[in-house]
């Protein structure tokens, strides 16, 4: 990974399945709130089409442990994914993985700044992780 002004970048050839694929991941140096301009500086760089895209972000409106994937559509109110649609000049049809983290009764801001659990954290670090990238594979396909 390498560090920029705007946040790390990882770039490289990989196989998936028999076929190489150019991946770049990207992580903004920015709080999710207001990643859209580095996140937007970083698409114009490396993205081929918008569909090729993939934001990773947490949600609570789904179950902890659950994974949703969609292409296109609204912010669903994340602040994080408004900010990228923004600053994309109204761009939607990208990929959201949305990652549940559920919810309780904590006021929203203060809960998604929580540590998740020693569970979830096992989770997302393993069973989860191989769902994330069995998914990162199906949108790589489609665009291969």
């Amino acid at each position: 990974m390498s560090s920029e002004r705007g946040g790390f970048r990882g770039r490289s050839d990989v196989l998936i399945g028999d076929a190489p694929i150019n991946l770049t991941l990207y992580k903004s140096k920015s709080f999710m709130n207001i990643s859209g301009p580095s996140i937007a500086a970083e698409y114009r760089k490396s993205v081929n089409s918008p569909s090729s895209m993939i934001v990773i972000t947490d949600s609570l409106s789904h179950r902890v442990e659950a994974l949703s994937v969609k292409l296109g559509g609204s912010a669903n109110g994340h602040n994080g994914v408004k900010s990228i649609i923004s600053a994309l000049g109204g761009e939607l049809s990208f990929y959201r993985f949305r990652v549940g983290i559920g919810r309780d009764d904590t006021d929203a801001a203060t809960y998604v700044l929580q540590r998740l659990s020693s569970h979830e954290r096992r989770y997302w670090t393993e069973d989860g992780l191989d769902l994330i990238l069995a998914e990162i594979e199906k949108v790589a396909r489609k665009n291969g």
